[in-house]
């Protein structure tokens, strides 16, 4: 019934980047801080040299672990996905204080996970939570005007000494697991965002990206706090979300990450928001009583974020332990916002602003005899036939759902076309969603050897296998009198029990005709020979 096939990807090989010393300079801190830094790097340096023979198994060991953690579609997708674009545009992770704080392990060990594969973040890092203790241990108390740290002299000084300390806690344990670090400084330039008001606080008016750049070319994860200079040598304080978002901008990253302890944004039942298309979703957000304070805040940021950056570009705000689910899966495993699509309907075939796409778009990756000619009678039925179409302005994603009837007490999705970006992108989610909220009970088939089953399944509530083929339903009991005759229809015709509504049957079928005359026609001239 659907076709649902993207072509499977290979994981494919990195290119190789140089190992040798940087050029460029790794900390600002005190000198004696900077020879230590230095001298771990060389001794960092030699270490790795000194693997270089397993290197290459260790990655592919890894990267076999990428499948086990979702499909193995899903996993050699996503890291064909990574690895197709330059180094530095894979992600930018913005760590909190807290993290750094409590969840330190999970952190790097995640972070080693993605080194391995020869993926490199680039991280910025805060250190709120710590920053605010040692200010009332010093007998000061922090305030703050419009949410934003009030940062004097004093602060400033305190703020610096612990961001550096942190910054080295983060890379010493990195340098421990292997994992290849360079502490960056002046990657942020800023002006006073007002001074009178908050004294020495930064608005970051440049991003400098070639130390990031030459770092992961080098085979350095990069890593920096969120503190600004002036152009007269001026530290300057920034908060660290600002920071990752200026960040973003400059290297337009396939992925924005956000750690947090809570691991997602929670909606109006306390339940994980597991996703959110803007385009689609965000005014009904705004509209939301319990979209209030910090998550209106946060969505609002990321709107802004969002608009400035790539389509393909997406935010995930996640719990440390959970960024190769997060990466390498289409379920994720935190709040993941895209700017998205608008969801199109059509309940007839004259809504259809352009026919011949939609007919192009059913015929894609459905590659057989007469499929052409399948296509132009299948559309020809729905005019005669109550349906609903779920699209995408760009075509990425086709579903088409056939409501219920007196022999079939449940609706019905029909037929399912996505295309490899449908699927990274999260279109496919939307048109999902998008179905789930019209339909309260549905169900479709797909075939058992489908490279998308994993997803399938997470979208129902249960599923009966059958001769290669699987029926998916939701919004009904397992022994509902609405599902009891589909599963005997299934059971007895496979996946064309909706006969000439399937548009899958229709094509095997005439695929399996025009085979059957192809070979009389070469029989028979085989015979006259």
């Amino acid at each position: 019934m659907l076709s649902a096939i993207p072509t499977t990807l290979r994981a494919g090989a990195r290119r190789a980047v140089a190992r040798g010393p940087a050029s460029i300079a790794v900390s600002t801190a005190p000198k004696s801080s900077r020879c230590l830094q230095q001298q771990r790097l060389f001794t960092s340096s030699q270490s790795r040299l000194a693997r270089a023979p397993t290197r290459d198994r260790t990655r592919e060991i890894v990267a076999q672990t990428v499948s086990s953690i979702g499909s193995k579609r899903e996993g050699q997708q996503y890291l064909k996905l990574f690895t197709s674009v330059s180094s530095q545009k894979f992600a930018v992770i913005k760590v909190g204080g807290a993290i750094l704080t409590e969840h330190l392990d999970e952190l790097c060990r995640s972070l080693l996970f993605l080194y391995e594969l020869g993926l490199y973040p680039v991280i910025v890092h805060g250190g709120g939570p710590q920053l605010n203790q040692l200010l009332l241990d010093a007998g000061v108390e922090p305030q703050f005007e419009e949410g934003i740290r009030v940062t004097d002299a004093k602060t400033l000084g305190i703020a610096r000494k612990l961001f550096l300390e942190e910054n080295l806690k983060l890379t010493d344990r990195l340098d421990e697991l292997g994992v290849a670090t360079r502490s960056l400084s002046g990657v942020f330039m800023a002006d006073y965002l007002d001074k009178e008001k908050w004294q020495y606080v930064g608005k970051i008016t440049k991003v400098n990206t070639a130390a990031i750049e030459k770092s992961i070319e080098a085979g350095y994860v990069p890593i920096m706090t969120s503190m600004a200079e002036s152009e007269d040598g001026r530290l300057l304080n920034v908060n660290a979300d600002v920071a990752a978002a200026e960040l973003s901008r400059a290297i337009e990253p396939l992925k924005v990450v956000y750690l947090s302890e809570k691991g997602g944004l929670f909606g109006g039942d306390h339940e994980k928001i597991n996703h959110i298309n803007l385009d689609e979703e965000f005014d009904h957000l705004m509209s939301q009583e319990w979209c209030r304070y910090g998550t209106r805040l946060k969505i609002k940021e990321i709107k802004e974020l969002l608009d400035t950056l790539p389509r393909s570009s997406s935010v995930a705000i996640i719990h440390p332990s959970d960024l190769q689910k997060e990466l390498f899966t289409d379920s994720g495993a935190g709040t993941l916002i895209r700017r998205g699509d608008k969801i199109q309907k059509a309940s007839s075939v004259s809504e259809f602003e352009d026919l011949d796409k939609i007919k192009a778009t059913l015929v894609r990756d459905r590659e057989g005899l007469d499929a052409e000619a399948t296509v132009d009678r299948f559309v020809e039925s729905l005019k005669g036939n109550p349906f609903t179409a779920y699209y995408d302005d760009a075509m990425q994603c086709l579903a088409v759902v056939l409501p219920p009837t007196d022999e079939r007490p449940m609706a019905t999705l029909a037929t399912l076309n996505i295309t490899k970006a449908g699927w990274l992108s999260n279109v496919a989610e939307n048109v999902f969603v998008a179905i789930k909220k019209d339909n309260p009970s549905l169900f479709w088939t797909v075939s058992e050897a489908d490279e998308n089953l994993t997803w399938f399944f997470e979208k129902a509530d249960g599923s009966f296998n059958h001769n290669g083929n699987v029926l998916f339903y939701y919004g009904v009991d397992l022994n509902s009198d609405a599902l009891v005759p589909i599963y005997n229809e299934f059971v007895s015709h496979g996946r064309a029990l909706l006969g000439d509504n399937n548009l899958e049957s229709r094509l095997r079928r005439a695929a399996q005709i025009a085979s059957q005359s192809l070979n009389r026609n070469h029989t028979q001239q085989l015979s006259r020979g």
